[in-house]
């Protein structure tokens, strides 16, 4: 079977021009450049297509009526700036790219005076262009505000990507230590300012070395798997949070639930583990692989740390163990 790759969408550039002649000038000309082009008459007007499309570049008059372009570029500006989520800086600056993570503006004007040109790039201008224009220098300037736009998109969708491998355990897909450290203080705070309770289970495979031992460590990272996939079934709410907390433990944060809530949860887990079926003879307390699980509850308080919780979790889990294990 053949696959047939489908065309990429062309860069779309926004016009924002009040001269019905120009506008159609720019159009002619971007178009044959293969470029997709819209239109609007006023800054009021472009603000509004520029929310609907997220166009790739603008192209904005400096005078016009209801709204200037010098107004219109700085709240297209503001816009960019909510729409956008930055690597962070030091990596963008070390990449050349620092100044381009906001969607580029070329003004295109009859004002050609310093106080003018300054006030353009003041508000956000990336580039200046003033009439009669050049078309040959347009064409490049666009080409190449266009392709740096198009490389910071591809910089930042690496960094996310790679962030985000960067927060997971690489064994079993759910979050890594690191992930859960930092998502627990967050939600502590969190937590604080809405007055609500902040729950976490710690879980701990019964007997994992004597399973590693009698089964190999591929059945043990297979094991590992399945269970932390139990663990993120029963994790419903997208704030919980389920991370491998080292070896063959895991945590789970639970943000504004109870202790009767979070035992809840706890007894499901094990239930579900225990219903997996994992054949293990070594295990002393069933002829399956099961979990032993603590539970911790507060309302978090400003000068309380986050490992008041951890560790009221973890004597829990012990009390488990202690208990017979198999249980929460």
């Amino acid at each position: 079977m053949k696959l047939v790759s489908l065309p990429e969408e062309p860069p779309t550039i926004l016009v924002v021009d009040d001269d019905q002649f120009i506008r159609e000038l720019l159009r002619r000309v971007m178009e044959k450049e293969g470029y997709k082009v819209v239109e609007a008459t006023n800054g009021e007007q472009g603000l509004d297509v520029y929310q609907r499309l997220k166009p790739h570049l603008v192209m904005l008059d400096a005078l016009m009526p209801v709204m200037d372009g010098f107004t219109c570029c700085k709240h297209l500006q503001k816009l960019s700036d909510e729409d956008e989520t930055s690597p962070d800086s030091e990596h963008l600056e070390a990449q050349g790219l620092q100044g381009v993570s906001q969607t580029p503006v070329l003004m295109i004007t009859n004002l050609d005076d310093p106080e003018s040109v300054d006030r353009a790039f003041a508000v956000g201008a990336t580039d200046y262009i003033t009439k009669p224009i050049h078309l040959a220098v347009l064409r490049q300037r666009v080409r190449r505000l266009i392709q740096q736009f198009q490389l910071y998109q591809k910089l930042e969708q690496a960094n996310r990507e790679l962030q985000r491998l960067a927060t997971l355990d690489g064994l079993t897909g759910v979050a890594n230590r690191r992930r859960f450290d930092q998502y627990l203080d967050d939600e502590w705070w969190r937590m604080i300012r809405e007055e609500l309770p902040l729950s976490l289970i710690l879980c701990d495979i019964d007997f994992f070395k004597k399973y590693n031992d009698t089964y190999g460590h591929q059945a043990g990272d297979a094991c590992l798997r399945r269970v932390a996939d139990a663990l993120r079934f029963c994790a419903k709410r997208s704030v919980d949070l389920v991370a491998r907390y080292g070896g063959e433990e895991f945590a789970i944060v639970l943000p504004n639930t109870t202790t009767i809530g979070a035992s809840l949860v706890a007894e499901e887990l094990r239930s579900l583990v225990h219903g997996l079926k994992i054949t293990h003879a070594a295990s002393a307390v069933s002829e399956y692989v099961t979990l032993s699980l603590g539970v911790a509850s507060l309302y978090p308080e400003p000068d309380t740390p986050p490992a008041k919780l951890v560790a009221e979790a973890d004597m829990a889990l012990y009390q488990a163990k202690a208990s017979g294990r198999n249980r929460y």
